[in-house]
């Protein structure tokens, strides 16, 4: 039987393989972060790349179990962020120097709501000059305003699947035809027949969730062929139906360490992809992003919402930073990066190499 230091050598690698990596502890897992780290530093470098977060609005169509802003929550505020104060935190990113932003909101498809996104996008192309990269996050959609979308300026589309495996899919969502995991899939295929760098992820340590699972979202991610994917532990919410399934959770210690395993696995896989160091690291672990840093990712999202928005865009509970203004997070996650031995790529899009050695 291989051991881990000849699995992670190798350039493809098995279910069985992969499971084996997950598995890991101790000198086995510090191996795998090691190579990690390695092949981090050699295919995409040292530089982590500013997405300045816009959570737009808390209004959402889809009613998915894990979801703290689920349509079926009737206990938070829903609000939905101004054009003028969207502006406002493009600004703040373009005088800062970001690089990038990013548009974040609950999934809908009326049509208010797309030609809100389109005007946006015109906007933020005409204050930057077109020197701000857009990734946009406002899931399932047509073909139509896919396409609208990125004439209007946008360029990459981070659509999480949250697991690919369909049985599991149908546990996290209500059964009906809004919440299709085919659909999913089509919507992916669409962002990437129409040309824009494709994200997407999953959520580490579900209820209902095998180590079998974890590596077969792994090899989703590499026969999809992905550019990006940002991803990170499962954090339970008590206004969702999963809440009740709480007690059955690997501890978050635990979610936490598997989910390092999955980006550190991802790295050595997809080497010049994207991965963010997501907020959902932080939650669990106070130098969670750090850490994430440290064992491949590359990303790292200050958020630029109001503050006076946040606390009611809560997707899982605890989540960091929600009363912390722009330059204070800015800061906060200069001196984390710089901790992490990496420096940060200011003014620029960072978009995926991965994305690029395709062409």
């Amino acid at each position: 039987m291989n051991t881990i230091k000849d699995i992670i050598d190798k350039p493809i690698f098995t279910k069985e393989e992969l499971i084996l990596l997950l598995s890991s502890e101790k000198e086995d897992k510090q191996l795998i972060f090691s190579k990690a780290t390695e092949i981090k530093a050699e295919y995409v470098g040292r530089k982590v790349y500013f997405r300045g977060l816009i959570e737009f609005s808390n209004k959402c169509r889809k009613n998915c179990f894990y979801c703290g802003i689920r349509a079926g929550n009737n206990i938070i505020n829903r609000y939905e962020v101004s054009e003028e104060e969207v502006i406002d935190a493009v600004k703040y990113a373009y005088e800062n120097n970001y690089g990038s932003i990013v548009l974040q909101a609950g999934e809908r498809n009326d049509r208010q709501f797309v030609e809100t996104i389109s005007n946006i996008l015109k906007k933020i192309k005409k204050i930057a000059n077109g020197k701000l990269g857009i990734t946009l996050s406002l899931g399932e959609q047509t073909e139509k305003t896919y396409r609208k979308w990125m004439e209007n300026g946008a360029h990459r589309y981070l659509l999480r699947i949250e697991t690919s495996n369909p049985d599991l899919y149908k546990k996290l969502h209500p059964d009906d035809d809004g919440h299709r995991f085919e659909i999913r899939l089509e919507c992916l295929q669409l962002l990437k027949k129409i040309g824009y760098q494709v994200g997407t992820g999953v959520m580490i340590g579900l209820p209902f969730q095998t180590i079998e699972h974890l590596a077969d979202d792994l090899l989703f991610f590499k026969e999809f062929d992905v550019d990006m994917v940002g991803m990170g532990p499962y954090i339970e919410h008590e206004q969702t139906p999963l809440y009740q399934y709480k007690d059955q959770l690997i501890n978050k210690t635990n979610r936490f360490n598997l989910s390092l395993k999955m980006i550190a696995i991802l790295r050595i896989m997809m080497k010049d992809i994207n991965i963010a160091a997501t907020t959902a690291m932080q939650t669990l672990d106070p130098a969670g992003r750090e850490k994430a840093l440290k064992v491949g990712a590359n990303i790292i999202m200050p958020n630029l919402t109001p503050v006076k928005y946040r606390e009611n865009y809560l997707l899982y509970e605890d989540k960091p930073c929600i009363d912390e203004e722009a330059s204070e997070c800015k800061n906060c996650l200069e001196a984390r990066i710089k901790i992490a031995g990496d420096e940060i790529g200011y003014g620029e899009w960072g978009d995926s190499k991965h994305f690029a050695n395709k062409k």
